[in-house]
């Protein structure tokens, strides 16, 4: 690929890799997506990215890492607005929702959980992004109970029961399932808060 993003030492830069294995998922499916096809389209060979990567097991796991990277900052952002608890909560859910059918992230990370029951390196990389949003989600429900727009509750736990909601539904979102969309997702979503969050 002329346009294709080069090291002085003209190798492709990992982050275009990444950024182009997102396209890939995006425009083919998870399924679709092998390091030769990744390589053709740009224009480089398999044992090129395998050399970066080793794997297409790290090939995804990196893809998943540089997605939650940019969302990482996301939440950042959104947790110093000088919003309501509520409305932060409500935004919470919705970066955290797939944008729709086939979203890459999510088929991503539909792949890599079926993987890592027996990848122990997956495994511990998946529990470290799972540990940001949860952490996040609690220092976000703590601070809406300070401030007395949430009732008292039981931080960590909500904030669990609300994360696990919210992966049911966007795996029935990402998958194209009947009646799921996002913006069912997003009222369904909403509507489970109001039960598990109590606003004063």
């Amino acid at each position: 690929m002329a346009g294709a993003a080069r090291r002085s030492d003209g190798r492709i830069a990992q982050e275009r890799m990444l950024e182009e294995a997102m396209a890939a998922i995006a425009e083919d499916g998870l399924a679709a997506l092998t390091m030769s096809a990744l390589a053709e389209r740009l224009g480089t060979s398999g044992g090129h990215i395998l050399y970066y990567f080793g794997s297409k097991d790290r090939l995804l796991l990196e893809a998943l890492r540089w997605s939650e990277a940019r969302l990482t900052g996301e939440r950042a952002g959104l947790l110093s607005r000088r919003v309501t608890a509520p409305r932060k909560l409500a935004l919470f859910t919705e970066m955290y929702l797939p944008s729709g059918p086939r979203d890459p992230r999510w088929m991503l990370w539909i792949e890599l959980w079926a993987r890592t029951a027996s990848n122990a390196a997956l495994r511990a990389a998946q529990e470290e992004i799972d540990l940001g949003w949860q952490q996040d989600l609690e220092a976000l429900l703590a601070r809406g109970v300070d401030q007395g727009r949430f009732a008292p509750m039981d931080v960590p736990a909500r904030a669990s029961e609300l994360l696990a909601l919210l992966d049911g539904l966007s795996t029935r979102v990402a998958l194209g399932q009947r009646g799921a969309d996002r913006p069912t997702a997003v009222a369904q979503a909403a509507s489970a808060a109001a039960r598990l969050i109590e606003h004063t």
